[in-house]
């Protein structure tokens, strides 16, 4: 005998994921869902994010499985610590799946690169939870293997979903619900990639400053050497 399968319209699932959400803001009052309104991302960090994850062919024909769970309320919990997203999305049954995703840090010669290459570029915090870059940063900073965003490989994921595809539907809406919660704050950027975002812009500012009085004690390619202004005013 098959096995019955019941249908459930979007609204269905939406009314059974605030209800579920509910019952799980009872036992812990600083769950944190992801909630959508209008665009996945609107920010720089947040729709590079996406951008990020959408360019790699691993992951292009399975992530988009999660587009409509998360924008449809889904996600009912998503926390960012070091190094670590843990989230709870609701599935087929009443109790949510935990997904667990541990991106590794910066290496250590990325993070030396980027460095030396935002050191006449960024000058402050503002501008770099803001996004404001210029377009050759910009590349800089979303270059494959090299930039700051991680790759496939520096992605580890498990969901207690029985699917066993490389990545169900759950961790997909979760690695979108990421994208979403750093249009809130960009910095949880640098908390999932273990970087230190003040220590960022302080070595940016220290390189740039270090350029300056380098280049201070050299003679400009401009400037009017003295015997020269003697020949020119007739000393």
């Amino acid at each position: 005998m098959y096995g019955y399968f019941s249908y459930e319209s979007v609204a269905d699932k939406k009314a059974k994921a605030l209800k579920i959400l509910n019952k799980l803001k009872k036992k812990n009052p600083n769950i944190s869902p992801v909630v959508i309104q209008g665009k996945l991302a609107s920010s720089w960090w947040g729709k590079a994010w996406i951008n990020n994850l959408e360019r790699y062919a691993d992951y292009a024909n399975r992530i988009g499985r999660g587009r409509s769970y998360v924008k449809n309320g889904m996600v009912l919990d998503l926390q960012i610590v070091r190094g670590q997203i843990s989230a709870l999305v609701c599935g087929s049954t009443m109790k949510p799946y935990e997904i667990e995703i541990k991106i590794d840090p910066l290496s250590k010669k990325n993070m030396e690169e980027l460095t030396k290459l935002c050191s006449n570029r960024i000058d402050t915090m503002e501008a770099l939870v803001a996004g404001k870059f210029t377009k050759e940063l910009e590349t800089l900073l979303f270059a494959k293997e090299t930039g700051l965003f991680p790759s496939p490989n520096e992605i580890h994921f498990s969901c207690s979903c029985p699917d066993w595809a490389y990545m169900c539907k759950h961790v997909a809406a979760v690695l979108y619900g990421v994208g979403a919660r750093l249009d809130a704050d960009p910095l949880l950027f640098f908390t999932l990639r273990d970087i230190d975002s003040e220590q960022f812009i302080k070595k940016s500012v220290e390189k740039k400053t270090e350029l300056m009085l380098k280049n201070a004690g050299k003679k400009s390619s401009r400037s009017i050497d003295e015997k020269d202004i003697n020949g020119i005013f007739g000393i």
